[in-house]
């Protein structure tokens, strides 16, 4: 069994920075890529950025520059930094564990985290 948790939510003002974390325990099997998604209320859950497990990345127009994900060298651990944050990017943010071939799969989730932007 895989399990997610995730860290590092909160409220902050339009064009501030948060970094969101994720711990990922379990055995992945091939599930070895990692993405971020985010779920505005009211919306459905949108992919925001994944990394496959040898760190070729892909980010969603809506965040590319201003988002970044990584992983540890050991597939333990993904982050998402998000810098100058955005009211339209206030959601529950979610980690995932699952495979990326010519699409990102998605397999296993973590419980999300909230993030607030506004002012």
């Amino acid at each position: 069994q895989v399990q997610l948790v995730e860290s590092g939510g909160g409220w902050v003002q339009p064009g501030e920075s948060l970094k969101l974390s994720c711990s990922i325990s379990g055995n992945r099997g091939r599930d070895t890529a990692s993405a971020w998604y985010r779920q505005a209320p009211g919306k459905e859950r949108d992919l925001v950025a994944a990394i496959t497990g040898v760190g070729s990345t892909r980010h969603e127009p809506a965040v590319k520059g201003r988002f970044t994900i990584s992983k540890d060298d050991g597939g333990n651990a993904v982050f998402l930094w998000m810098n100058d944050l955005k009211p339209a990017d206030t959601g529950m943010y979610y980690c995932n564990a699952g495979q990326y071939k010519i699409f990102y799969e998605p397999a296993y989730w973590g419980r999300g985290v909230q993030v607030t932007v506004s002012s």
